[in-house]
């Protein structure tokens, strides 16, 4: 695989470019009233203060967003990166249209109507989409909507698998009912590495053959122990922190066993050929050994410097890196303060999503419009297919939907957690 897109491409701006936003900070500032609470959720509801925390060498200090957005629910909007304050933090130009429609859940079908007229916000990338525009027939207009369906339709999608090999002693062959939560931090990794590989212009094409890259990344997320990041592999990576084939877990679980996965892949490419699946640093950014319980993250630079040197296994090098970031924004329920801060997460131009959904059913969040999160679901069972390395020509529509679907903010389970790719400390490539 190549490690780099060409630089005709559109960039993932720099980790640097992180120091100045602070709606992250704020979100893990929020996680010291939830880790008081996980420790004795009797306690008083008013006695619960977010302390202030902040990701040091990183981020910015971790009121200054919140202080100056605590009312309404707005969104950001699509111009809001071009007024950008003199902070640095990516600032509200203009309060979004009221949220329109009812229900939890719609879709989006090849050319079914986007329900509001509200700006989206998809992996750091705005669209903007009207029903208005839409039924104007006016081609320029359109293009906001027909340029987020290719977006997202050209995502990877990953959900229950049926008919693999039994996991370990198990004897389970499918993951329906268990899986949501690995299926979910697959999709969440995976985007990393199209982004890494291939760049975030990049879209599915509809010719064949395909980019090997494009291959190569479905390649790893294949059901058997001989796909790198397969659930068997994460499973058996992450019993330390209680996986186990046939049961449900959370976000900082996963995390870690994402952690302990790419540092034994990497054991084991350099006792081989040297040859790494995972062409960047992984950095999980954590405050507290039970993350589950919350618990401030705090980012340190001089950690992601460290961890970038031993991925380059060199003193001065920096390489690109996934920050995974867990937080609990409240006890039964998210914190309706911290929903305006989480929606921002979506501007950032390294946003890869969250790891989130209604409690105890994972959804791996990608977008969001108005006050309602846009997600790919892992809960649609499918067959298993081997994609083979060198079979461009491979059917991969099964990693692949067309299907958008909506859950109200305010009904995610408060366990979550966030991604970021960083291409680079410095200047975007």
């Amino acid at each position: 695989m190549t490690s780099l897109p060409e630089r005709g491409e559109s960039p993932v701006p720099p980790l640097d470019s992180l120091r100045q936003d602070s709606a992250v900070t704020v979100l893990a500032a929020a996680a010291v009233a939830s880790s008081s609470a996980g420790s004795d959720r009797k306690e008083d509801s008013g006695s619960r203060q977010p302390k202030a925390s902040i990701l040091s060498g990183v981020f910015s200090p971790p009121f200054a967003i919140f202080e100056g957005q605590q009312q309404g629910s707005s969104s950001p909007a699509c111009d809001a990166r071009s007024t950008k304050s003199s902070s640095g933090s990516y600032g509200l130009s203009r309060i979004l249209r009221r949220f329109v429609g009812s229900g939890s859940m719609w879709r989006l079908l090849g050319c079914g109507r986007v329900l509001t007229s509200s700006d989206v916000w998809f992996l750091g990338k705005c669209y903007k989409v009207s029903p208005e525009e839409e039924e104007s027939g006016d081609s320029e207009s359109d293009s906001g909507h027909a340029a987020f369906l290719e977006d997202f339709s050209s995502r990877i999608w990953i959900t229950y698998r049926k008919g693999f090999d039994a996991i370990s002693d198990s004897k389970l062959t499918s993951d329906v009912n268990w899986g949501c939560m690995v299926r979910s931090s697959q999709m969440l990794v995976a985007q990393a590495l199209i982004f890494h590989h291939l760049g975030r212009s990049w879209r599915k094409p509809p010719e064949k053959p395909y980019n090997p890259d494009y291959i190569g990344v479905l390649h790893l997320f294949g059901d058997s122990e001989a796909c790198a990041f397969s659930i068997h592999n994460l499973l058996q990576a992450g019993r330390n922190y209680g996986l186990a084939a046939g049961s449900w877990l959370g976000p900082y679980a996963m995390c870690r066993a994402w952690q302990t996965l790419i540092r034994t892949n990497r054991e084991q490419a350099d006792a081989v050929d040297g040859k790494e699946n995972f062409p960047m640093a992984l950095y999980v950014v954590s405050g507290d050994e039970d993350g589950e319980r919350g618990g401030a993250p705090v980012v340190c630079i001089d950690v992601a410097a460290q961890l970038c040197s031993d991925f380059n296994k060199g003193p001065s090098t920096w390489s690109p890196i996934l920050l995974l970031v867990p937080l609990v924004l409240g006890l039964d329920k998210i914190n309706p303060r911290y929903i305006p801060l989480l929606k921002e997460t979506f501007m950032f131009p390294q946003s890869l999503g969250i790891l989130g959904g209604k409690p105890g059913t994972s959804t791996y969040i990608a977008g969001v419009q108005d006050d309602r999160a846009l997600y790919l679901d892992p809960h649609e069972v499918q067959m298993t297919v081997d994609i083979a390395l060198d079979n461009l020509e491979a059917d991969t529509s099964s990693y692949h939907c067309s299907v958008v679907r909506a859950l109200a903010l305010e009904q995610i389970d408060p366990s979550l957690a966030i991604g970021f790719y960083c291409r680079d400390k410095g200047e975007p490539l």
